[in-house]
């Protein structure tokens, strides 16, 4: 079996325009190097209109061992803005389902899928195994049992900000209850995997369209990809129950540590964060 790549699944004339960003302050003792993951991915349905960044030093630009977009700097000694602004066109219809899809098995899985089938850092999808079994083992194999994942990590782990830290683990939020976007993606990423399908770790830009806004400042958003039927499926536990518009994604990998958005070597705490994912006229 091979895998159905990431292409447009709509006609071109059926996109939307999006404008999507970041912006990161520091006020740093002494200047560190660092890596920044925020640019769209380009193997998709995202097609880049433009973009620009505003770096206070030189940059140079790469790929991960993901294919995933990065981007090396040094931020200065001293108080300092790393921006990224674009416009970008992606499909206007809304996250794909796959009604009726059952499992495939591992013997039938493409070579490139099995590494999503196995545990990481804050993925231990060995560790909850037994769990994953007893709460979605009765449950029909295929869309229906991830469906099943995705609307109980929705129903049981309850969003709050600051309830975890970068190094809370799957099962920690199990036990804890509660978490932010990452932990619950991670937690159904480590359920599925647990039950035999490929799933990745994806995070991006998601604008407010046709869903009431929240009241909170608009931030980076996570959800899980699982290979099922032939192809990778959009599976948003926070989000469970609403088939969103507008996902630009920006990385993809095992788990959040493969895709962080800022990564320094040496201490560079942020004094501001701001995220932009809005639609765009024009």
């Amino acid at each position: 079996m091979s895998i159905a790549p990431d292409v447009p699944a709509q006609p071109l004339a059926e996109r939307r325009r999006l404008r999507v960003g970041c912006r990161f302050t520091h006020d740093l003792p002494a200047a560190v190097h660092a890596m920044l993951q925020v640019e769209p991915r380009l193997d998709g349905d995202c097609r880049i209109v433009s973009e620009r960044w505003e770096l206070p030093a030189q940059s140079s630009d790469y790929r991960d061992i993901y294919g995933n977009r990065c981007r090396r700097t040094t931020i200065p000694q001293g108080r300092s803005l790393i921006a990224y602004d674009a416009v970008v066109e992606v499909p206007a219809g809304v996250d794909d389902v796959a009604q009726d899809v059952g499992f495939t098995p591992a013997a039938e899985l493409p070579s490139e899928t099995l590494l999503y089938t196995l545990p990481s850092r804050y993925c231990p999808s060995d560790e909850m195994g037994a769990l994953a079994f007893g709460l979605f083992g009765s449950v029909a194999p295929g869309w229906e049992q991830i469906v099943a994942v995705s609307g109980w990590v929705n129903a049981n782990i309850r969003f709050r900000y600051g309830s975890s830290t970068p190094l809370t683990t799957a099962a920690e939020v199990q036990v804890a209850g509660e978490g932010v976007c990452r932990d619950l993606s991670h937690l159904t990423v480590t359920f599925c995997r647990a039950l035999g399908y490929p799933t990745r770790y994806t995070f991006g830009y998601l604008p407010e369209i046709d869903v009431p806004p929240d009241g909170e400042p608009m931030d980076f958003c996570a959800w899980a990809e699982v290979f099922v039927g032939g192809r990778w499926y959009t599976v948003d536990s926070r989000n469970h129950g609403q088939r969103r518009t507008g996902r630009v994604v920006i990385g993809r990998g095992r788990d959040a540590l493969d895709v962080a958005m800022l990564t320094t070597f040496g201490a560079a705490p942020l004094l501001e964060m701001l995220v932009i994912a809005e639609p765009h006229e024009g």
